[in-house]
């Protein structure tokens, strides 16, 4: 079989004619000029090259995709010891697509984004593109700069931002089928403003899921049609892997759809072999000169590539190794070096990888060597508190509810791994439906199933579930048919993954939904309780004839106390249970109001406070839109009425504006107030949540340091 072959696209209907002519003198219109951040041309070639062979017969030196995975394998393993996950399946795919893209843009003659717009919707190999960066130098980016990949002090973010790196990002990606409706966008405004660009969009299968691409993938064609949009290029990676395993297994065949391109007005390119770079590069320089040749048809080249391409462990993983394969300890034992040497073929790395390989493994054994040579803990030491990620209870209430026989199904969108319901899946498969990467697909899904008497429990990120499943919540509960939500890694709890990925307005955007209850429990313990509850709730409140309210549920990542409840005491639904009491004795007071993961922070402000002479009073509100005002009115009874509230949230529609405005309403004005948040800004990556906690404010420090100031 040839490398790659052209489709004929099919003949256009009526309904596809061409736009009415238009005077020339009124089509065009310029967009406002402002000086445009992003860094021209690389100075030259690469540091590690690889040639190509152009369609008029002459080579071209690009970025060689083997450095490309070297450097992503060393600056994940750098991340991974900070503390940060990271990504190695993706950009091992796409390392040949990224090698043939850069090399067409940079090649052109003249400044490349007055030629092309870029965008990489593929949002988890966008560390292979830093890596590419590094190799070229392009926007001042060095292989020392790689090393600092999703830290705090890095541009180099967990998946591409603009808002940190303008000169190297055009379009922010990270949410999946994101990026290619606003490179619609572009094609189009170019079209008007008569600009001579051509826009290039890189995709992944997985992302094609994604009911906004597919509204792009249709639209794109059609406008291009009518001659709106300027020459369209779409790059399609299909390995048919997503984060918990293959496509068609866990959900669907996705090839049907691929094929269906070609009617709905794609001029499709077929590039059989995605890792092999000189039939990526052909496939992509003559799909590149197709849709300049006539921007009335987009061209979509359809690349078959392998994920984790490069480390035979990772390309038989079900996952592609999605996810770093790797962690500390594996540097200090030549896990490492073996993956890079299998990677590079055997062969003698370059002499700046060697070093930095060199330095891991240094400082790995150094680490290992301290760690043995500890000290044990002293007898009668306290035992350490017994530690587990929140979500870890939410299987378990599962499970116990579908051993009694209660109609609870599992309706995810490929992240049960991540949010803990994939014990549950194990179990009862026959209960457990994956409707592929399509978060509103999923919650509208769900209604399907809660319509008819089941008890639908959806899961993802909480960014994913409050932006994609806004609309579909609120028309399951405007059809009476509720559905339950596990929505983890709220706030700066997903720091590594960077801005896009942390939902710092969950409440704000949900909470509001008439017929909506929302808990963030803090513990394992209260989310196996609490969603147990729910679970009963749905059945009491049907067993009535009453149609029972949503109740989604958020949580954090990072491990946390198995309980915080106080002994002795009982969860009651919608009770602010006092998680800390420090007040005896005490002549200066407050309350510290806090819900899911920053109820231990608040707890540790209260051990700092009371160290300092001041009593707190620590609420778990764990039901921020029906706050538990008669347990907050007593507290603030109790302590002068000094309230701090403390959330992982922007401020505008936090729980503790909606506690302090609930108070208001029911007459209760605090003494003094002061309220914790996010002020308004996005996030960025970082190896852990308390880093960002401190940069904004709300860790123990600056809770402690709030509650001084009004005790």
């Amino acid at each position: 079989m040839p490398a790659f072959h052209t489709y004929q696209e099919p003949s256009m209907g009526a309904e596809s004619a061409p736009a009415a002519a238009i005077d020339p003198s009124q089509r065009h219109r310029k967009g406002q000029a402002y000086p445009n951040p992003l860094a021209g041309n690389p100075a030259g070639k690469p540091q590690w090259t690889a040639t190509v062979k152009r369609a008029d017969g002459s080579t071209l030196e690009v970025a060689c995709p083997v450095a490309t995975r070297l450097l992503v394998a060393l600056m994940d393993m750098n991340a991974v010891i900070g503390g940060a996950a990271c990504h190695w399946g993706g950009p091992a795919a796409f390392a040949e697509i990224m090698s043939s893209l850069h090399g067409v843009i940079f090649s052109r003659p003249g400044v490349w984004h007055q030629n092309f717009n870029f965008a990489n919707d593929a949002g988890h190999a966008e560390n292979g593109i830093y890596a590419l960066k590094a190799n070229y130098g392009f926007a001042g980016v060095t292989v020392e700069d790689l090393k600092g990949f999703r830290s705090i002090k890095s541009k180099l973010t967990g998946h591409g931002e603009s808002h940190l790196f303008a000169d190297g990002v055009m379009v922010s990606n990270g949410p999946l089928g994101s990026s290619i409706p606003v490179t619609q966008g572009l094609a189009m405004a170019d079209r008007l403003a008569d600009a001579k660009r051509t826009t290039i969009c890189v995709i992944s299968d997985g992302a094609m899921m994604e009911g906004e691409a597919k509204e792009a993938v249709t639209a794109i064609p059609g406008l291009a049609a009518r001659d709106l949009l300027n020459p369209y290029v779409l790059v399609l990676s299909d390995n048919n892997t997503k984060l918990s395993g293959r496509i068609d297994a866990d959900s669907f065949s996705m090839q049907p759809y691929f094929a269906s391109l070609a009617a709905q007005g794609w001029r499709m390119v077929m590039c059989e072999h995605g890792n092999d770079l000189q039939a990526t590069f052909t496939a992509i320089e003559k799909a590149v000169a197709l849709a300049e040749g006539d921007r009335t048809k987009p061209v979509c080249v359809w690349v078959k590539t392998v994920k984790g391409f490069g480390v035979a462990a990772t390309v038989k993983s079900s996952s592609g190794g999605h996810g770093y394969p790797l962690g500390g300890k594996d540097a200090a034992e030549g896990k490492l070096r073996a993956f890079l040497a299998e990677i590079n073929g055997g062969k003698t790395l370059p002499a700046p990888m060697e070093a930095w390989l060199v330095q891991l493994e240094t400082e790995q054994k150094a680490k290992l060597a301290k760690a043995a040579a500890a000290p044990a803990p002293a007898a009668g030491a306290a035992p350490a508190v017994k530690k587990d990620k929140i979500q870890a209870g939410f299987a378990k209430a599962m499970i116990a509810a579908a051993d009694k026989g209660l109609p609870v199904v599992s309706v995810t969108s490929d992240l049960p791994g991540s949010t803990g319901v994939a014990g549950f899946r194990a179990k009862f498969p026959q209960l457990s439906f994956d409707v592929g990467i399509a978060e509103s697909n999923m919650v509208s899904t769900a209604a399907g199933f809660s319509k008819l008497g089941f008890i639908p429990v959806v899961d993802t990120f909480a960014q994913f579930g409050v932006t994609k499943g806004a609309l579909p919540h609120c028309m399951a509960n405007l059809s009476q048919s509720p559905v339950i939500a596990i929505y983890t890694h709220t706030g700066f709890q997903d720091a590594a993954d960077g801005a896009s990925h942390q939902g710092l307005m969950y409440l704000a955007m949900i909470g509001a939904i008439p017929h909506t209850r929302v808990h963030c429990p803090a513990s394992a313990e209260e989310a196996e309780w609490a969603l147990g509850w729910a679970i009963q709730h749905f059945i009491d409140e049907r067993a009535k004839g009453h149609h029972p309210d949503s109740v989604i549920f958020f949580c954090g990542r990072e491990n946390f106390p198995v309980t915080l409840k106080p002994a002795g005491a009982s969860y009651v639904w919608g009770q602010a249970a006092t998680v800390a009491d420090t007040t005896a004795g005490k002549a200066k007071k407050v309350v510290l109001s806090a819900n899911g993961s920053m109820v231990v922070h608040a707890m540790k402000a209260a051990e700092k406070l009371a160290a300092d002479g001041i009593g707190a009073l620590v609420l778990n509100n764990a039901t921020p839109n029906q706050p538990d005002l008669a347990a907050h009115k007593a507290a603030l009874a109790a302590t002068g009425g000094k309230l701090v509230t403390v959330d992982d949230h922007q401020l505008i529609g936090g729980a503790g504006s909606m506690l302090v405005a609930a108070l208001a309403n029911a007459g209760v004005v605090p003494a003094a107030t002061r309220l914790l948040g996010v002020k308004g800004e996005f996030g960025q990556s970082a190896y852990t949540a308390d880093e960002l906690y401190a940069k904004h404010g709300i860790d123990a420090a600056g809770i402690a340091a709030a509650a001084k100031s009004i005790a």
